[in-house]
């Protein structure tokens, strides 16, 4: 599966959140590496997860939208 590409800039963003949620939640410093390790875990294991939810969720919707424009062109359809 492939994962959304990010920039270096916002990679870099988020390490530095995950660090800043470790002294803040657990008053931990935690070096970059040690924060790269931590995103790079969430963004191979956990991320496949919430993409595939966000997949489903956008897939329900389509097909919603769908059915709605199915029933509109019924309705547009000349009696004979």
């Amino acid at each position: 599966m492939l994962m959304p590409r990010l920039t270096a800039e916002k990679k870099r963003e988020m390490i530095r959140e995950i660090q800043n949620y470790f002294w803040e939640e657990r008053g931990e410093e935690i070096g970059e590496i040690a924060a790269e390790t931590c995103f790079e875990f969430i963004k191979d294991r956990l991320g496949p997860v919430f993409y595939n939810a966000a997949i489903r969720d956008a897939r329900e919707i389509a097909e919603q939208r769908m059915q709605t424009l199915e029933e509109d062109l019924y309705a547009l359809e000349k009696q004979l």
